[in-house]
């Protein structure tokens, strides 16, 4: 589904400069459920913003779907962003003032979905995660799970082909932890591509395969068994 071939990415100021990342390559199948390792500051989340294209590498080639990224204007990025890929963070970043109901939808407004479509699909995904009930709630009167369970069925609404997960248990109890990740392996088994940066040894031996970066560098490519 992706490939990328010798990325690199370094961050300058005036006084400092850092390589976040430094010439990684791999490609990654259709339906894969892919784990990103490694210490704080060795770049994993450079690595997945650049990914789900938020950020641009300095050098190197990102295929997507046979189609090479590189040099795509900032328009055309978006839009690919938008139609196919879903986004999952820490810090569920859902927008104070509006309801549970008007985060979900808010990215099938930028795609373009019209009112009735757009209400039936956010029916039917707080229904799925068991929120239904909290749909005209805003997020400061939901739990910390609840608040991430909007947040991935925000990411998830538009059936995007590739998720892209920030450490989505990282601020979650056991219990909700555990819900977010089966949320996630039931994307993986209906053919959705999951990249998830996580410290969680347990959580990603739920991943079929781990990379594990060390200092900007992709330094283990690892392939469980099925």
């Amino acid at each position: 589904m992706l490939k990328v071939e010798g990325i690199s990415k370094t961050y300058r100021t005036s006084e400092v400069e850092t390589r976040a990342i430094h010439d990684i390559s791999f490609e990654i199948r259709k339906g894969e459920f892919v784990a990103i390792m490694g210490p704080s500051g060795c770049g994993k989340s450079t690595l997945l913003n650049i990914l789900g294209l938020l950020d641009q590498a300095d050098s190197g080639n990102y295929w997507l779907d046979g189609a090479n990224l590189t040099g795509m204007s900032e328009k055309e990025l978006t839009n690919l962003r938008r139609r196919s890929m879903g986004f999952i963070f820490q810090n569920f970043n859902l927008i104070d003032d509006l309801t549970v109901e008007a985060n979900v939808e808010v990215g099938l407004m930028y795609r373009g979905v019209g009112t009735a479509r757009r209400r039936k699909l956010v029916k039917d995904a707080l229904e799925k995660v068991g929120l239904s009930h909290r749909a005209r709630h805003l997020p400061k009167q939901l739990s910390g799970g609840q608040q991430q369970r909007v947040a991935v069925t925000r990411a998830l609404v538009s059936e995007p082909q590739l998720v892209l997960a920030d450490e989505p248990t990282g601020n979650l109890d056991t219990a909700n932890g555990e819900a977010i990740m089966g949320l996630l392996g039931g994307l993986v088994e209906a053919g959705t591509t999951v990249i998830m940066v996580t410290h969680s040894q347990a959580h990603a031996a739920a991943a079929n395969r781990t990379f594990y970066m060390l200092d900007g560098r992709l330094v283990s490519d690892t392939l469980l068994a099925a």
